[in-house]
């Protein structure tokens, strides 16, 4: 685990200061990683911070998050958990369930950064699953872009430290410090691609090359240079850039082939499409440009609408812009994007000021503000319990509103709709000791 802290120091990975948010499972990689980077910031000076998530895909997944809660407190490192729903997040957004957890954790560790909780996200990636990542983004047609595998650092925010570890380094740290883990049944589904690649191709590729891995990695980097070399190669000069559009000049497509690919690749990014680019999408879209008359237009999965249109070709991204929303209920003023800012205090009695009014006491401590969900339930006030997008329904809320609608809820339960109405749950009576006073201040 050494080359951990070299990698550390040659490539600035953590600074002096920093706090670093580390995503544990509770396996062995993230627990070796939890415990050494631990270790190390008491010789470097920053502090070591856990994040577990309970992905809402088994049973044993909110144990496993307090196996981790567990392990932290007795080793006095501060910790935080979550929980999301993988399999609904899949169902809404059409999503694999392997894709569904991978964006569930990022919408986390970014409301960490966001929040200023941490200034760094470490993550537990090793050898083998550099690559196994290769050969995943290899079967999908992805490009040589998509050799180039993970990157040490990305946006300066996500850190893999351990990118040079091999898993034989990683059980003889386990081993050697006792340190306590906890398997995922799922990672023996095969029905996940990674498990697939894992459990199976890597161990059969593995038996005729024992050095597989490394082989794999060394090409992984080859490719990365060169296409670091090609990419600085293409001319982006004249193209024109909006919010979620770019316009390329039919021109350009004279170039070479690698060239032009990496061209409309480099557009996508420009227009936030950032992820399951594959080479058959791109083919598709240089074989537009070459073939289709003036005036027409494709569609495409990832929800990319690509126009010719006079002397230029225009992509366009209609994908919905996400936004990632989860505070805590608190006294004073939070601002809630696209929909305005919620006001508490505390008072002594109800008055008739436009405002809501609640019993804190009868409000669970882990309740959080967010956005609504689909399988919401709201106990109206003065009794009978409904899907909250019946009651929005109900009141006539219109429904182009309704996905920036703030709800202070615990789990599926909401118990304050933003600006409209309490549950019958919080309702203030003759033995509330304390009175809560909320305002929305609508943009």
């Amino acid at each position: 685990m050494e080359n951990v802290k070299r990698l550390i120091l040659e490539n600035n990975l953590i600074n002096m200061g920093d706090v670093v948010g580390v995503g544990v499972s509770g396996g062995k990689d993230s627990m070796a990683l939890l415990h050494y980077l631990n270790k190390l910031s008491r010789e470097l000076d920053f502090e070591v911070v856990a994040i577990t998530i309970d992905h809402g895909i088994r049973e044993n997944g909110v144990h496993d998050a307090l196996f981790v809660m567990d392990y932290c407190r007795q080793n006095r490192i501060r910790a935080y958990k979550f929980k999301i729903d993988a399999p609904q997040l899949a169902k809404e957004k059409s999503l694999s369930l392997e894709s569904a957890a991978r964006e569930g954790r990022f919408n986390v560790f970014k409301s960490m950064i966001d929040k200023n909780i941490v200034d760094k996200i470490a993550l537990a990636h090793h050898q083998s699953d550099q690559a196994e990542t290769v050969l995943m983004h290899l079967f999908r047609g992805s490009g040589i872009t998509g050799l180039k595998g993970m990157s040490l650092i990305r946006d300066n925010i996500f850190i893999r430290p351990m990118l040079e570890t091999n898993e034989k380094e990683i059980w003889h740290y386990i081993l050697d410090n006792d340190i306590p883990t906890v398997e995922d049944e799922t990672n023996q589904d095969n029905e996940f691609s990674r498990n697939l690649i894992r459990n199976e191709i890597l161990p059969v590729i593995l038996k005729r090359w024992p050095n597989a891995i490394n082989a794999i990695i060394n090409f992984s980097n080859l490719a990365s240079e060169d296409d670091e070399y090609i990419n600085s190669q293409v001319p982006t000069d004249a193209f024109i850039v909006n919010d979620k559009e770019v316009k390329i000049p039919l021109s350009y497509f004279v170039y070479p082939n690698p060239i032009t690919s990496r061209m409309i690749y480099k557009a996508l990014h420009m227009i936030g499409i950032n992820k399951d680019i594959e080479s058959k999408h791109i083919e598709i879209i240089k074989d537009f440009v070459k073939n289709s008359e003036n005036g027409k237009r494709i569609e495409l999965p990832l929800k990319v609408g690509v126009y010719k249109e006079y002397d230029y070709i225009t992509l366009t991204n209609k994908q919905k812009k996400e936004i990632y929303f989860n505070e805590k209920n608190k006294i004073g003023t939070i601002t809630v994007p696209n929909f305005g800012k919620i006001t508490t205090k505390k008072v002594s009695a109800i008055t008739n000021e436009n405002a809501l009014f609640y019993d804190i006491d009868k409000l669970p401590k882990d309740a959080v503000w967010r956005f609504r969900q689909n399988g919401d339930i709201f106990e109206k006030f003065g009794g009978g319990t409904k899907k909250l997008k019946s009651y929005l329904i109900d009141q006539k809320y219109p429904k182009r509103l309704r996905d920036n609608l703030p709800v202070l809820a615990c789990d599926n339960e909401v118990y304050i709709i933003g600006g409209m109405e309490i549950s019958n749950k919080l309702k203030v009576d003759d033995k509330t000791k304390r009175i809560y006073q909320l305002k929305v201040e609508n943009i």
